[in-house]
């Protein structure tokens, strides 16, 4: 990719919207499942993936599962997008947490 390409992929990339919600992970082997929150859905299963190769999670659980079975054992799911254009950083934040503690308690996942 040439420089001027390189730029208005990275220029394309901070200018679209970021989605918030909350996703879930799931193991298939085991059936253990996670639940978190992001600021930016179309970008943490690669955060996620690149953490868990690297050992480099905070969750040991799901890194002990991830060691055992491999990342392709795992499904990634987006379970509630939230769509509040106008709410400030702390009022999303707010948001995210309720409704990761709604997500963990349903879906009896562990929240990550």
């Amino acid at each position: 990719m040439d420089q001027q390409a390189r730029k208005a992929a990275v220029a394309a990339f901070k200018e679209r919207k970021s989605e918030p919600g909350i996703y879930a992970l799931t193991c298939r082997p085991t059936g253990e499942r996670w639940v978190g929150r992001a600021s930016d859905l179309a970008t943490i299963w690669n955060r996620l993936s690149i953490a868990l190769r690297l050992a480099s999670t905070p969750h040991r659980s799901l890194q002990a599962a991830a060691r055992e079975h491999g990342e392709p054992a795992f499904d990634f799911e987006v379970v509630e997008r939230i769509d509040e254009p106008d709410a400030s950083p702390a009022l999303l934040g707010a948001i995210l947490k309720r409704r990761l503690e709604h997500w963990r308690d349903s879906l009896g996942a562990t929240a990550i």
